[in-house]
């Protein structure tokens, strides 16, 4: 390639060029290349339920995915396919001391991270075929009755921000008015930024989404109603829960904001939950794990030490 082809780009040291191609090469297939293997690869997604017995998590999930679920299924899409586990917290906040509801909970997270953790430590390791069981994204179901949140929706959800994506929802909206919607939806915000509680909010960093997640941000905790019934609507069948003063459409975004919630939680930032929980909550707790482990970037000198270093030291210490 001629000298005159090639040109200094900002920013970078004498050691790197930029140069100009003279005719296509073939490297601006790597998008497709990826959707291609992404595909036959498949996605997992887990999705973890917290809420009072009874609240209603089971029949939202229902609603959202459209079936029953009776185990972990594999879903599919046209040429998609979806690993989806839901995890359904049984028992939560059923017990004498409630204060401690969420110990069982961090513990199994914990759990799931380990697992993973333990699978990329392998010599012999497979994580294209291992089935990644992190929770990506957390529903944290209130109750509609009170004031606003309870203590421990406040203990749970500050002991969860920093381990998984937690979603607040108001379950079973379809029992309060809506001017009583719009002023707990108000209380239930204020209450979580006044007690440092960080929920996952919709990114806002892509131009192609912003605004809508920027909009859906401002709506936050969404009201939702889930049905497992079918009534007909004029011609149409419809999820929908038939009640003596009228009939709540699950998806008409009049009556309550489950197609909301189910355009953010799926259609829309399904990946970004799945990148957060691999690039931050993975990632705070494997620097911790090996920080308890004895692994260090640093030295006793505070010199930067390579992970080989690091081994090395902790063999001999065994040898001896």
């Amino acid at each position: 390639m001629a000298a005159a082809d090639v040109e200094r780009a900002p920013g970078l040291t004498e050691n790197f060029r930029a140069l100009k191609l003279q005719g296509n090469v073939g490297f601006d297939t790597l998008p497709d290349q990826l959707v291609k293997r992404s595909v036959q690869e498949g996605f997992a997604f887990n999705i973890l339920c917290i809420g009072e017995t009874g609240i209603g998590k089971s029949t939202l999930m229902d609603s959202l995915f459209n079936t029953t679920f009776d185990s972990t299924p594999n879903l599919q899409e046209k040429n998609v396919n979806l690993k989806l586990t839901l995890v359904d917290s049984i028992g939560y906040g059923d017990q004498i001391n409630k204060e401690d509801s969420f110990k069982s909970i961090v513990d199994y997270i914990d759990s799931q991270f380990e697992m993973f953790l333990e699978e990329e430590l392998k010599i012999k390791r497979s994580l294209v075929t291992y089935h990644d069981t992190r929770i990506h994204a957390c529903l944290y179901f209130i109750s509609p009755t009170g004031h606003g949140l309870k203590s421990i929706d406040l203990v749970c959800m500050k002991k969860l921000d920093c381990k998984t994506n937690v979603i607040p929802i108001i379950a079973k909206a379809d029992t309060i008015s809506k001017v009583e919607l719009s002023r707990f939806k108000i209380k239930i915000m204020s209450e979580l930024v006044s007690n440092g509680v960080q929920i996952y909010q919709f990114p806002t960093d892509d131009d192609s989404v912003a605004e809508v997640n920027s909009t859906m941000n401002a709506l936050l905790p969404f009201a939702v109603v889930g049905s497992t019934d079918f009534v007909r609507v004029g011609s149409k069948m419809v999820r929908a829960r038939v009640y003596p003063w009228g009939t709540v459409m699950v998806e008409n975004e009049n009556h309550c904001d489950f197609v909301k919630l189910r355009e953010m939680l799926i259609r829309i930032n399904m990946e970004d939950m799945r990148e957060q929980t691999h690039a931050r909550h993975y990632e705070l707790y494997r620097r911790m794990r090996l920080g308890q482990m004895g692994f260090s970037d640093v030295g006793a000198d505070n010199k930067p030490i390579s992970f080989q270093e690091t081994y090395e030291q902790k063999r001999q210490e065994h040898l001896q």
